[in-house]
């Protein structure tokens, strides 16, 4: 029987990554526009390319980019990057179909939820409560938390003691194999990947269910507690 369910944010709640895509897009036209002279392309390159070494959720981001191609940071330039980033953010900043649905029918069953994120502890509350999704979780585990980022045992080892669940009890639900599907399954949790969320071209990825909409998973536990 499943008493609860793990869910990662990004890319199995949200997608994040169409919101960073969009954010990133909007701020390069606005530091061009501020006099920026360089081809939207590459410097939306030169972005991802800090992002993917030091972090998706780098805070200085602009900063960094700013200074590697050209030896200074231009407070204009900075400042235009930054409100066009966090215009397009807000604008973005939505939940996949079918969420809350989901998470109502998972409370009407009598399964509690929490979270499991690699994020630091305040964006991950700053998603969580900006998605209105606060009142549907009975603990949040970040980075902060632990120190250690998926598949380390450690964020899961916490968040079943958080929930005072076994692994058996518990299904985790999160897109990327490596991380969410392969630390939950080391320590005995049921898993299934958010496939909508796909953002590795994963082929196989090792989980027990595969969800094509997160509403599947209601199905899926129903079925579980069934048996």
């Amino acid at each position: 029987m499943v008493k609860a369910v793990i869910l990662d944010i990004d890319n199995t709640l949200m997608d994040f990554m169409r919101m960073k895509r969009a954010a990133v897009d909007a701020a390069a036209d606005a530091m061009i526009d501020a006099g920026l002279t360089m081809a939207k392309e590459d410097l939306r390159e030169k972005i991802f390319e800090i992002y993917w070494k030091e972090g998706i959720e780098d805070q200085n981001i602009f900063d960094k980019v700013l200074m590697k191609e050209f030896g200074k940071v231009d407070p204009k330039i900075l400042a235009a990057g930054i409100i066009g980033y966090k215009r397009a953010k807000e604008g973005h900043f939505t939940l996949y179909p079918h969420v809350k649905m989901a998470l109502t029918d998972i409370l009407k069953m009598g399964v509690r939820m929490g979270v499991v994120s690699d994020a630091p502890r305040l964006s991950v509350w700053l998603r969580i409560v900006g998605l209105g999704l606060h009142h549907f979780f009975d603990h949040v585990v970040t980075f902060d938390d632990t120190g250690e980022k998926k598949p380390s045992p450690k964020p899961f080892k916490k968040i079943l003691s958080l929930m005072k669940c076994e692994p058996a009890e518990t299904i985790m639900v999160g897109d990327w194999a490596e991380r969410d599907i392969k630390g939950a399954k080391a320590l005995g949790m049921r898993t299934a990947w958010a496939k909508y969320g796909n953002e590795f071209d994963t082929p196989v990825s090792g989980a027990d269910f595969e969800l094509n909409d997160i509403y599947d998973l209601v199905g899926i536990l129903k079925e579980i507690n069934a048996a």
